[in-house]
């Protein structure tokens, strides 16, 4: 078997090992691959190991010898899984490795868009303390995460970390989820979205972006909620209609933001959120502590290893299934 790491600068950053990939199967180490470059690098592998590269009806047909697809990420919406269905070709995926991470900085976000924490440490280091008359001050207000409540859409391995963190600050949690008989917590209420839009004083996503979800985040939903309501996005960028949410940062109808994603990655320098006020934007980090990104690393070997032996772990996509 012939196998291609396709982005290993996506996961590694010169702080780990793919050792326990590479001791199983022969694999040839790309930093990054293109869309143009894809069909070069892939050449006649069996095995291609994938992050964002996308593996569609032409890849299986210009390289037909694949067999596995290993996803080194919990999304697998860049593979067609109908044309891997069509082409006997088996897709795993890595669920849950990043959970706490994510959730991590899920309240990183929050945290600052209540308590403002890098505006006051500039404000610090730029000598305004030093200045000061009297011995504090404030640039804006601070609000007790206690006693407000929090709306957390979709219930999964994040949304529930996310949930237990909210109960931690005392904070009534309202969730959102498809399937709300399934679970019972008599310290969390499930609600319809609008519901949750009207009443959560925080909004926090945490769901896949389906033709439900993208762009939940719109004028007319945001419209519904409470005016000063803050917004945090650690899921999918296409969950934000990101002019909408830009105007009402603008108008204050939105207090304040926290992304970690945007609808095109990298961002583009003309997104909307990028120039708009109070919103704190990360690069797509939350999954990215070392920890999770071991755990990546060994999920994924595990996924092969397992198909080599016949076995499913983690399989989105079953042969002949």
């Amino acid at each position: 078997m012939k196998a291609v790491l396709l982005e290993a600068n996506a996961v590694d950053h010169n702080d780990l090992s793919w050792e326990p990939l590479t001791s199983l199967v022969d694999t040839k180490i790309y930093a990054n691959t293109t869309e143009e470059d894809k069909f070069e690098h892939i050449g006649d592998a069996d095995i291609i190991f994938i992050n964002k590269v996308k593996i569609d009806e032409e890849v299986l047909e210009r390289c037909p010898n694949i067999r596995y697809i290993g996803v080194c990420a919990t999304g697998y919406n860049v593979v067609d899984l109908e044309a891997c269905k069509r082409h006997n070709v088996t897709v795993t995926n890595v669920p849950a490795y990043s959970t706490d991470s994510v959730a991590q900085l899920t309240w990183g976000l929050i945290l600052e868009s209540v308590c403002h924490i890098g505006r006051h440490n500039e404000s610090v280091h730029n000598g305004d303390w030093i200045k000061s008359e009297i011995f504090c001050y404030w640039l804006a207000p601070v609000s007790e995460l206690a006693g407000k409540t929090i709306g957390v859409v979709g219930y999964g391995n994040i949304g529930r970390r996310v949930c237990e963190i909210a109960k931690a600050f005392n904070m009534k949690v309202l969730v959102n989820t498809a399937h709300p008989d399934k679970y019972t917590d008599e310290r969390i209420s499930f609600v319809d979205i609008n519901t949750l839009f009207e009443q959560s004083d925080i909004i926090s996503l945490h769901c896949p972006q389906t033709k439900e979800t993208e762009r939940i985040i719109n004028r007319t939903n945001i419209d519904k909620m409470k005016d000063g309501v803050v917004i945090i996005n650690v899921s999918r960028g296409g969950l934000v209609d990101e002019k909408d949410l830009a105007c009402a940062l603008i108008n204050g109808k939105v207090a304040a933001a926290g992304v970690d994603v945007v609808s095109i990655e990298p961002m583009r320098e003309d997104n909307p959120l990028l120039k708009a006020p109070n919103i704190t934007i990360t690069p797509h980090m939350g999954w990215a502590s070392l920890d999770a990104r071991k755990r990546l690393v060994d999920i994924v070997a595990k996924n092969y290893k397992a198909f080599t032996e016949g076995r499913n772990e983690n399989v989105v996509h079953y042969i002949n299934g």
